[in-house]
């Protein structure tokens, strides 16, 4: 997932660490997910929009290359199997 997360600081004349205090994260959070190695989780990504005033959106968004996987069409209701003619043996051991 890409982001505008060092963009948006940068506008704000914010350092890593003025960011990683605001939202209660390390310095380190922040260059992870500044530089890709770390996508944030819905919490947080939330915060970070919060905090700059602006849509999820328009701050995170996915890989031109990434592509969504098809949705698969629903399955059908199996078959009902055949009447089988063997017998369940239910065994107690004493």
């Amino acid at each position: 997932m890409r982001n505008r997360l060092k963009v948006l600081r940068a506008e704000n004349d914010w350092s890593q660490a003025r960011l990683a205090q605001e939202l209660n994260v390390s310095r380190q959070t922040v260059n992870a997910i500044e530089t890709g190695k770390y996508d944030p989780g819905l919490s947080l990504a939330f915060d970070i929009a919060r905090l700059f005033g602006k849509p999820i959106e328009e701050i995170f968004f996915p890989e031109p290359s990434a592509r969504r996987p098809a949705v698969a069409a629903p399955e059908t209701e199996p078959e009902p199997a055949a009447p089988s003619h063997q017998h369940e043996i239910d065994v107690t051991l004493i």
